[in-house]
């Protein structure tokens, strides 16, 4: 219910006041299951990655104490997220992702874990790469810039900043790669994406 409304009103927010700019478009599955792998800067992320990719069917994962708080929690639901305990093996939550991914939605995923203040790439979990290559769909990188002047890390509400949000081409798993391999060639797309 709150799903496409809240998309519509995050879109018109960051078309006017963030000059969202979108690139890439034509990589993105017209239909299936597929990954959306960003870097992440802001909490503004998983919102200008959503509105900025044309399907709808997307899900996300996020840390698992942003569900503490009830009503919280049921906007987040309704929102298609769902929990992940951080630095764990959480294989709940990984069942939960392919599970959604396999009824033919998107998932959305940062595979640095959490925001990198620095301005440089962070190293990416392997979770990613567990998820990439047994789900075998295709994982789109994606390079966002600008979120982190939008919404910088000890910032209290987001500002106007220019927001750019980059599609690129689907990375091709290699089914002998590790786990962690595969989480270093999907990081490395997002790279060259900069």
């Amino acid at each position: 219910m709150l799903y496409i409304p809240l998309r519509f009103l995050s879109w018109v927010l960051f078309k006017a006041v963030c000059g969202l700019e979108v690139s890439g478009c034509e990589f993105i599955p017209k239909k299936g299951g597929f990954i959306l792998a960003s870097n992440h800067l802001s909490y503004l992320d998983p919102i200008a990655v959503g509105v900025a990719c044309g399907r709808l069917d997307l899900n996300y994962m996020a840390r698992h104490n942003l569900f503490r708080n009830p009503g919280f929690a049921w906007v987040l639901k309704e929102v298609h997220v769902f929990p992940v305990k951080r630095n764990t093996a959480d294989f709940k939550a990984l069942k939960e992702a392919m599970r959604r991914v396999n009824q033919k939605k998107g998932l959305v995923l940062f595979p640095e874990g959490t925001r990198q203040v620095s301005g440089k790439f962070g190293e990416p979990e392997p979770g990613i790469g567990f998820l990439a290559a047994k789900l075998r769909v295709p994982v789109i990188p994606v390079l966002v810039r600008g979120t982190d002047q939008a919404w910088p890390k000890k910032a209290r509400l987001p500002r106007p900043a220019k927001v750019k949000v980059t599609f690129g081409p689907g990375i091709a798993i290699d089914s002998k790669m590790s786990y962690d391999e595969v989480a270093q060639k999907i990081m490395a797309g997002i790279k060259n994406l900069a």
